[in-house]
């Protein structure tokens, strides 16, 4: 049984995710397998390029089921990217698209004041000490790409926030669904302890 699957559901290239599992020395495997999906112990819900698209792409393939099924049974899930945006009630882009309702509030643009998208690092902030932020300093630099951001309804589920041109929340948790907004992949070594940290927590 695999410890930690990651949702292949044709979206991104989830290669590197797995690898930096590996590197970080955590067993992980991609599948879009349902039976494999089904006997992890935890999953990591990616996500890459418009949350429109990856929510079709993930209801084509039944996985939203999959996923609403597996939390409710209380298996940890951890979104990455638009895979936590897609934790939220809804986003904005590209018109209203409902996400999986796990988290309230709505996925924002940024300002149109600001460049977008948002590409590097930047720092990320904890507001409560959680399992995911054990080891890793506040305001270490993790690596972002997007140009939408979470906006939570309610604050208690706010781990961790990141300033760009405005103050927003970049990890979230209530129970066992997790979120960040950057890619843990790319941000060398506290992008790796974050992935131990849900793999091992």
């Amino acid at each position: 049984m695999a410890r930690v699957a990651i949702i292949d559901y044709g979206v991104g290239n989830l290669r590197s995710v797995e690898k930096a599992f590996h590197a970080a020395g955590c067993k992980a495997v991609v599948s879009a397998d349902e039976g494999v999906l089904r006997g992890a112990s935890k999953l990591v819900l990616p996500g890459v390029g418009a949350f429109r698209a990856c929510m079709e792409a993930l209801a084509e393939r039944g996985f939203d089921r999959l996923v609403r099924e597996r939390v409710e049974e209380g298996t940890p899930l951890l979104g990455v990217c638009v895979g936590m945006q897609m934790l939220f009630e809804e986003s904005e882009e590209f018109g209203v698209t409902a996400g999986l309702g796990f988290l309230r509030g709505r996925v924002r643009r940024f300002p149109a004041s600001l460049r977008v998208p948002q590409v590097g690092w930047n720092q990320v902030g904890w507001r409560k000490e959680h399992a995911l932020a054990e080891g890793i300093e506040s305001q270490s630099f993790f690596y972002f790409v997007h140009s939408y951001f979470c906006d939570a309804s309610d604050e208690d589920v706010v781990i961790g926030e990141t300033e760009y041109g405005l103050r927003y929340f970049s990890v979230v948790a209530r129970g066992r669904v997790c979120g960040v907004q950057f890619h843990p992949e790319k941000s060398q070594a506290a992008g790796l302890r974050l992935l131990k940290n849900f793999a091992e927590g």
